[in-house]
């Protein structure tokens, strides 16, 4: 067990455990019947590996060693080498209970004495019985599936193939392309579809040279449904093609439908041990936390936004009521009654936010654990320095927010420190250095990820840009040196030579800043050959209640998050400049870039004005400066989701009701900074530009 470990560490994996075992618990449950489905098996699975990583990185070696033989039996039983049995559940359902043990020892800070006990189920787990020879030829001969398809198959795809082919189920190749930036909710979409009529056993990628822009896909559908109706859930633009069989019907299934090249053997059974009476199993939680679905919380914050509302009406009839001429007395009540409302709501309002935020301590500690583990799995030294943890954000950004970190700090890790030779060599210390900090800016958190690596070669980038076909050779040599690090974001974009477990599979970087955007924040990168990298997230605080700033463009009306709002100019149209191609105006001698608000969302009725006003908006370093008709006012606003139809719309956070019962949406300033100043010629952002009001 490790030594160094705070209550509050504690509290946390008593916590995160507690409600894994729950969940293994239940999904325990949905393996009854004989012939459970895939999905509950991989479900049980998955929290069995996560016990098993939760309890390693904690040091409680008796329940890594239990989980991880549970883990073993059940890869067995999803790959279709052993059958689960009546006996064989019951024995998975004593598992449950002796975790439960554990932690509470662990909890109370005891010595352990469920030793014994874990070691003797762990022993039962992995009891095995001497393994049957295979029988000759494979069901996947008879299928016609191309060489290269199957070899690019994991062992569970395959495996869930044959067992499809041997029940006599059909199989189809189900080929797509999208869009590149909606790929992932089309194919979850289509995903889910398809499992309503059948198996999903496997998801390629396949070339589509027709559309550069798009990402083709072909999944292998196990289904006993007619190929109009996979047809039919697959869409009209989806290629459908069932999959012949080539040779002689392999023969009957197997009763459970386990392939018959590796037949499956049940668990042995073994008569259940009588429980000691201080192993008594007891109901009973250790865990003092209370764990709220987040989304409750938003529903409450939407009830003291409706509230708000309400308050607002009853403000509005009272000066109504006075310039009517009523009951002075009554009107007084009123206004007193509704001054007493307007406070319990902002002490209500700040009470929900307050249980909302969360230290990023939260997943700072897991990211250090994370780098022990990584560094010794690549043969490297490494030192995490970590600082802001106390920070807090809430909880919504902050669960967004771990994979973002874990991508940046694994990036660093494999690509960035150099092994300990290469450092010595290099006249740095042995150990590389990574620093994870956060400090709140105002409204805004900013956290930066910085190592003292290679840095990120300018050069590579270019090659890999020309050779990816993301642009010429001609093209490449006019970027500035921060376009061209920006080309590490592009989806796909990696410059690995060659793929490991951690890295260079094209997969990390655009997936770290789609996900920031999400967030209405920005990332940024500075590196430098030989003395490290540096990112930088800025994030708001919260995204459930803010104060906005309303204003107008062309007849419609938006709220502008005022922790992005920097000043508030009045401008003239003689005051614009052209640069490449962009409008700018000069602030106290710094060129900012400019947008109209009415022409970024192309609505009708836009114009050119002799004088607007001009919001300037800003985050992490970037400035930009939005014109807008007319200014409104300032108010508290809630903000709330869009629907699928508008989620993806850039530049669009949400949407939330003013009091005046009109919806208007809310402005994403990180997405608009991010689309205009990208590639718009000017390479050095402005100067941080004073707080000012107009």
């Amino acid at each position: 067990m490790t030594t160094d470990r705070t209550p509050k560490a504690v509290a946390e994996f008593v916590s995160e455990a507690q409600e894994t075992i729950d969940l293994l618990g239940r999904e325990l449950m949905h393996l009854e019947g004989g012939d459970p489905p895939p999905d509950a098996v991989n479900a049980v699975f998955r929290a069995a590996h996560s016990l098993k990583g939760l309890a390693a990185m904690f040091g409680v070696e008796r329940m890594s060693r239990l989980a991880h033989a549970l883990e073993d039996l059940l890869d067995d039983a999803r790959m279709g080498r052993r059958r689960l049995e009546r006996s064989a559940l019951d024995l998975l359902l004593e598992v449950p209970e002796v975790l439960s043990r554990i932690i509470a020892e662990e909890s109370a800070g005891e010595a352990p004495r469920t030793t014994d006990a874990a070691a003797r189920l762990t022993d039962r787990l992995r009891a095995r019985e001497a393994p049957l020879a295979a029988d000759e030829g494979d069901p996947l001969d008879a299928v016609d599936l191309p060489r290269e398809v199957r070899s690019v198959l994991t062992e569970y795809e395959e495996h869930r193939l044959r067992a499809n082919v041997q029940k006599g189920v059909g199989l189809f190749r189900v080929r797509v392309s999208y869009d590149l930036a909606s790929f992932d909710q089309e194919l979850s979409a289509l995903s889910a579809r398809l499992k309503r009529i059948g198996e999903v056993v496997s998801t390629l990628p396949a070339s589509d040279g027709r559309d550069p822009s798009a990402i083709a896909f072909a999944l292998l559908v196990a289904s006993q449904e007619a190929r109009d109706v996979v047809q039919r859930e697959a869409g009209t633009a989806a290629g459908v093609e069932p999959i012949a069989r080539t040779g002689a019907s392999p023969g009957p299934a197997p009763a459970d439908g386990t392939p018959a090249a590796a037949p499956a053997r049940p668990l042995p059974e073994r008569p259940a041990e009588a429980p000691r009476a201080e192993e008594a199993p007891s109901l009973r939680s250790v865990s003092q936390s209370v764990r709220v679905d987040i989304h409750k919380l938003d529903w409450l914050m939407n009830v003291v936004g409706e509230l708000v509302l309400v308050k607002s009406s009853l403000q509005s009839i009272a000066d109504r009521l006075k310039a009517q001429g009523g009951d002075a007395s009554l009107t007084g009540e009123l206004f007193h009654a509704n001054r007493g409302l307007e406070r319990r709501l902002a002490e209500l309002q700040d009470g929900i936010l307050e249980v909302r935020m969360v230290p990023l301590d939260q997943i700072f500690d897991k990211l250090a654990r994370m780098v022990r583990k990584i560094a010794r799995e690549v043969g490297k030294e490494v030192e995490l320095e970590v600082s802001g943890g106390d920070v807090e954000l809430d909880k919504l950004i902050v669960e967004d927010l771990s994979d973002p970190l874990m991508h940046l700090i694994r990036n660093s890790i494999d690509h960035a420190i150099e092994p300990p030779e290469a450092r010595a060599r290099a006249g740095k210390p042995r150990a590389g250095h990574i620093r994870l900090s956060a400090q709140q800016k105002g409204n805004h958190v900013l956290i930066a990820v910085e190592d003292d690596g290679a840095g990120i070669d300018e050069d590579r980038i270019r090659e890999v840009a020309v050779a990816r076909g993301l642009a010429t050779a001609q093209a490449v040599r006019e970027l500035s040196r921060r376009e061209v690090m920006n080309l590490i974001f592009v989806p796909g974009f990696s410059t690995a030579r060659q793929v490991t477990s951690l890295s260079g599979r094209g997969v990390g970087l655009d997936v770290v800043k789609n996900n920031i955007a999400n967030l209405s924040g920005i990332i940024d990168l500075q590196s430098e050959r030989g003395a490290g990298t540096r990112f930088e997230i800025t994030l708001p605080v919260t995204l459930a209640i803010i104060r906005a700033l309303v204003v107008s463009a062309a007849g419609r009306t938006y709220a502008v998050p005022l922790n992005s709002v920097l000043e508030i100019l009045e401008v003239r149209a003689r005051d614009i400049r052209t640069v490449s191609t962009r409008e700018v105006i000069s602030v106290r001698g710094s060129t900012l870039p400019l947008v109209r608000l009415a022409r970024f969302f192309d609505l009708d009725g836009a114009s050119a004005p002799e004088k607007f006003f001009v919001v300037v908006v800003g985050l992490a370093q970037e400035r930009l400066g939005m014109a807008v008709d007319d200014l409104v006012g300032q108010q508290d606003i809630v903000v709330k989701p869009l629907g699928a139809q508008l989620q993806n719309v850039r530049g669009i956070a949400g949407a939330t009701d003013l009091g005046s019962r009109r919806t208007v949406l809310v402005l994403d300033v990180g997405a608009v900074i991010e689309e205009v100043v990208s590639g718009d010629g000017l390479h050095e952002p402005a100067p941080p530009i004073p707080l000012r009001r107009a």
